[in-house]
């Protein structure tokens, strides 16, 4: 049976604290609830506390964790999500990325 294949990770941890950290994967099959065989998990937090995160996890398929709120997140390709997930990130840190 095929495996997942990690298509790419970057992690960045800032002077003030804050880590960003993205994974994708190449799945064989696609996750429950998503439409699409990739896997991604893309947070960025501060002290521990998550402030952005966009993950397709298994059953709640294709979402973003954004103000302590959980909405569905239509997926459409990775340079969107990519684009849309580092906006965010940059409005959490007044502009700065």
């Amino acid at each position: 049976m095929a495996k997942a294949v990690l298509l790419f990770h970057r992690k960045r941890i800032y002077d003030d604290g804050g880590i960003l950290e993205m994974k994708l994967w190449r799945l064989p099959a696609r996750v429950p609830g998503s439409r699409h065989r990739l896997k991604y998990s893309l947070y960025y937090g501060e002290g521990g506390r998550r402030l952005v995160g966009y993950d397709n996890e298994r059953g709640k398929g294709d979402h973003r964790h954004y103000a302590d709120q959980e909405q569905a997140y239509a997926f459409s390709d990775v340079r969107r999500l990519m684009a849309d997930f580092l906006a965010d990130v940059r409005r959490v840190r007044g502009g700065l990325l």
